[in-house]
């Protein structure tokens, strides 16, 4: 048995098929993941993402910990309720983990971290705090509900009324406390949309009231294939402790500036961006009958790759992927399947942002 969240009762009585996903039971559909894929391309669905993990760092040298800890600039946390996407490296540059942190005030900073690395990070998060001083305090207290897609907004303002007023006017990476909730204007989509922490006390009706008022319940299979949609990596497919930012499609994250920010990390990276990452992420669109899965072997003019995610794309109706080639590859691959060598070609992701078909 896994481990649960608190809305598993109610999975179970939806009828949710549930999968294990990062040691979690989590439902992968509630009868039709193209259904609730759809949903949220098209109005809006409702994700429990409460197996990823809230970490609050707190304290005066609480900044200085997560400097010390991202590979991006903490420096752009420069207000309460931004956000910052960053990876957090070894001292080899590898990617122990890629999250979102918020700085709630002056003194106290939020990190929602990876359901399959939760009890890494705490050890990596905690040993680095216990050098400084910084209490690190696991906030199991807390549910999370993603409600993504066009018309995610519009469902909260009559849900939540008047409060919701200050979230909804939110840029994206930014967040807000409206009452006991901490709504951020984020998601894993490629749709607009909202991440809200809420007490796990009150997510069960903060659900119910969300999907009275017509948001789809969602699964992570549907998840998947709305983040492959809008290329976005997934922890322990795309990348992992093995590769860096810079041939994972994430040297954006990276922040070298000021100079005399010494996070960990720092030092490799500055190599491999002096040198040039042997290898790359790249999306790829399958040109034949077939569908890209994760660990297909590929070669390409430059040598050979490997597919790290792929999916049926339900928006394209076509096969996509993501994939690790040589620093050089471009133009057509050939991809193994089932002992058949198929045309794909390499192109640049997303493959679909805010409904948009971006890529054909």
């Amino acid at each position: 048995m896994g481990r649960r969240t608190p809305l598993y009762g109610l999975h179970q009585a939806l009828g949710a098929r549930l999968v294990d996903f990062g040691g979690w039971d989590m439902p992968l559909h509630y009868g039709s993941q193209l259904e609730e894929h759809h949903a949220v391309r098209r109005k809006a669905g409702v994700f429990d993402v409460s197996h990823m993990c809230c970490i609050d760092l707190e304290g005066r040298e609480a900044r200085a910990l997560l400097e010390r800890l991202l590979a991006n600039d903490v420096g752009k946390l420069e207000a309460p309720g931004r956000a910052l996407y960053s990876c957090m490296c070894n001292e080899s540059g590898g990617i122990l983990d890629d999250l979102i942190a918020y700085r709630l005030d002056a003194t106290r900073l939020r990190l929602v971290v990876n359901a399959g690395t939760r009890d890494s990070d705490l050890a990596w998060i905690g040993r680095h705090a216990a050098a400084t001083g910084v209490p690190v305090r696991e906030r199991t207290d807390l549910a999370l509900l993603a409600v993504q897609g066009p018309e995610a907004a519009s469902h909260l303002g009559r849900v939540l009324g008047r409060e919701a007023r200050a979230a909804l006017a939110l840029a994206p990476f930014n967040a807000v406390e409206v009452g006991p909730l901490y709504l951020a204007r984020t998601g894993y989509t490629g749709e607009d949309g909202f991440e809200i922490m809420v007490p796990a006390t009150e997510v069960l009706e903060l659900w119910r009231q969300l999907t009275v008022d017509g948001v789809v319940p969602c699964g992570l299979g549907a998840r998947d294939t709305l983040r492959l949609e809008a290329g976005m990596n997934l922890y322990g497919s795309d990348m992992d402790a093995s590769t860096n930012p810079f041939e994972s499609g994430l040297a954006w994250t990276v922040a070298f500036a000021p100079a005399g920010r010494e996070f960990i990390g720092r030092a490799a990276l500055e190599a491999v961006c002096a040198q040039g990452a042997a290898r790359k992420l790249v999306g790829l669109l399958l040109e034949e009958r077939g569908v890209l899965r994760a660990h297909q072997r590929l070669s390409t003019a430059a040598g050979a790759g490997e597919v790290t995610s792929g999916t049926f794309s339900p928006t394209l109706e076509r096969s996509i992927g993501l994939a690790r080639v040589p620093a050089g590859a471009g133009g057509e691959v050939k991809v193994e399947i089932r002992g058949r060598e198929l045309l794909a070609r390499i192109v640049r992701p997303p493959f679909v942002r805010h409904g948009r078909v971006l890529i054909h």
